[in-house]
């Protein structure tokens, strides 16, 4: 269910240098029209998800995400099991408040977590933040009350009596209350230079901190201040926040070791000497290419600094020539596969080689691990863990192979019982019927992702009119260029790929037809999605416009019907203010589909 916040939870504008803050500290002056230093109250900005609980009569009555700022999903029964979250405040709380906080995970928490998920096969959370996020949202309470969730509150909406004036009393009032907040960690900075010496002051305390922060947030610490400056659609004006920059580690690249994807793709990927960055142990980082190798200049045996993009992504910034001993050995290109030891070839204006070898083990346990994905088959519970038992026990040469298992079959692999092995049938059987977009998807087509198969389910409206499709009618489809074009006839040009479709169609996979459009409500309207949505994913909702005749764009232009922003919307949220293009909510994005 969503909850109307009766007072918008905005995001806050961001500041990367101390010349954005100071041109924020410039901006507030204007509209107060004052020239007297300000005081601002600043405090950490932890990396969690924002929540509401709203308290009637001292009682916690509706708990909520922070959702699109205007609707939020409720999430009263799992924010009620969070121990530090009272479910009655202290005497002298006012009749109604609603108090907005951070639910985050202590990273010596989130460590041990994704410790349990590996010695139960489940897949890691990337980060602190996720697994906070993957936490509250579980259908179960019980789940999340077994999850190790903290909570910080930072601010109020909508509070029937007040009895503070300044943001530093009302983090007080609420500590009063029995709410947790995070006065120790907070400052009352004098003017724009003392806000810049906490900044530098947390900066260096970031790493001994038991939680993970990605800045500062600056906030005008009087509240009646706040209300004169007001807001705008998507942010308050008084306040900020001073983002860190991105966390950087010095290593060394201790081997280099070749992976297969599924399309043959070798990448080449650096083991390190484990290192800390941003409170997680990182001992891999992708070198992507030959040309990234020789741009950065990386040899085996090298120091390196890397870099989390985002907090979670690791990959290498440089090398340090200068840290050379001279045992340093140069990364060759390959010329076969490190699998299977067929031929790999660099094709015509590529930089990756490819392994040429349609039998090639690797190739096959990330086709399957793509076919069964969410967004393709959607088998649930065949993840690495079993893909790798089918291929070493033999029992699978293609993904048609998948239809023909039997429970007998699954027997053999470590820890299967009845249930399960039920259970992974029944997945297996009932995605036959996925419909056409998801089944293009799963085949793995060269270029074809998930926009692009919807595209042409759409457009085709079943498999055999998409294979006989010629060069000339792809390319007439917009968003079909000629490389994408040819790909899609060479796939069903390829004797080994019609061998592996008519097995398919043999086991009773017979994926439902796309409904080809003619006019629609969105026909000709281009949709731009920028920052986190909360209500479903981006490619779920890419897909809702699809569905009804409209295209989904991954840049703004003049020709942009609209920009739907999410939390942390960025440069396309800019540009499209600059160009005049109509920005909604996800909450209007979703009344828009509705209607």
């Amino acid at each position: 269910a969503t909850v109307r916040h009766s007072q918008p939870m905005l995001s806050l504008e961001n500041a990367l240098t101390l010349g954005d803050l100071r041109d924020f500290d410039a901006r507030v002056k204007r509209l107060l029209k004052s020239s007297q230093p300000i005081n601002y109250f600043c405090e950490l900005k932890l990396d969690g998800l924002a929540v509401e609980l709203v308290y009637q009569s001292g009682k916690l009555v509706v708990g909520a995400t922070r959702g699109d700022g205007v609707n939020g999903e409720k999430i009263t029964e799992n924010l009620r099991t969070i121990r530090q979250i009272p479910l009655f405040l202290k005497e002298g709380a006012p009749e109604r408040i609603e108090v907005r906080g951070e639910v985050y995970m202590d990273l010596a928490d989130f460590r041990k977590l994704n410790e349990e998920r590996e010695n139960n096969g489940e897949a890691f959370f990337a980060n602190p933040r996720n697994a906070a996020a993957g936490s509250l949202r579980q259908l179960d309470s019980a789940e999340t009350a077994r999850r190790p969730l903290k909570i910080f509150c930072y601010g109020i909406g909508e509070c029937s009596e007040k009895g503070f004036a300044t943001q530093s009393q009302m983090l007080q009032k609420l500590r009063e209350w029995g709410l947790r907040v995070n006065l120790e960690r907070s400052r009352i900075a004098h003017g724009i230079e003392e806000v810049a010496l906490f900044h530098e002051e947390v900066l260096a305390l970031r790493e001994e901190l038991p939680f993970e922060i990605d800045g500062i947030v600056v906030k005008v610490d009087r509240l009646d201040l706040q209300t004169q400056l007001g807001a705008t659609s998507r942010a308050p004006r008084w306040a900020i926040a001073w983002k860190f920059p991105p966390r950087q580690a010095e290593t060394v690249i201790e081997e280099v070791r070749l992976q297969v994807g599924r399309t043959g793709a070798i990448t080449p990927v650096a083991k390190l000497t484990p290192v800390k960055v941003s409170g997680v142990t990182v001992s891999s980082a992708s070198l992507h290419n030959w040309d990234e190798i020789g741009r950065l200049d990386i040899r085996q045996g090298d120091h390196i600094i890397i870099e989390r993009a985002g907090d979670v992504i690791p990959y290498v910034v440089k090398s340090l020539p200068e840290k050379r001993t001279g045992r340093e050995e140069a990364i060759p290109l390959p010329t076969t596969c490190p699998v299977c030891g067929s031929p790999a070839a660099r094709l015509e204006g590529e930089v990756i080689p490819r392994c040429q070898g349609l039998d090639c083990p690797a190739r096959l346990r990330e086709t399957l691990k793509h076919f069964a994905s969410r967004h393709a088959m959607d088998i649930d519970g065949l993840g690495e863990r079993y893909i790798d038992q089918l291929l070493r026990l033999g029992l699978v040469k293609s993904v048609a192979d998948l239809y023909s298992l039997t429970k007998e079959d699954l027997f053999r692999f470590d820890r299967m019982g009845d249930k399960l092995a039920e259970n992974l049938l029944a997945a297996i059987a009932a995605s036959k019927k996925r419909p056409l977009a998801s089944f293009l998807h799963a085949l793995g087509i060269r270029h074809v992702g998930v926009h692009l198969a919807r595209i042409l389910a759409s457009h085709f409206g079943s498999l055999e009119s998409l294979a006989k499709a010629s060069r000339e009618e792809l390319t007439a489809i917009h968003e079909i260029g000629d490389q994408v074009a040819d790909s899609i006839v060479r796939f069903f040009q390829s004797p080994h790929n019609l061998a592996i479709l008519k097995q398919l169609e043999k086991a009773g996979v017979i994926p439902e037809a796309g409904e080809k459009k003619g006019e629609t409500p969105l026909t000709g309207k281009t949709f731009v999605f920028t920052g986190a949505l909360n209500r479903l994913t981006r490619q779920e909702a890419e897909a809702m416009v699809l569905e009804r005749g409209g295209r989904a764009a991954g840049a703004v232009s003049k020709k942009t019907t609209y920009v739907v922003a999410g939390e942390e919307a960025g440069s396309k949220y800019r540009k499209a203010v600059e160009l005049g293009v109509p920005i909604l909510s996800e909450q209007e994005f979703m009344e828009m589909m509705e209607s």
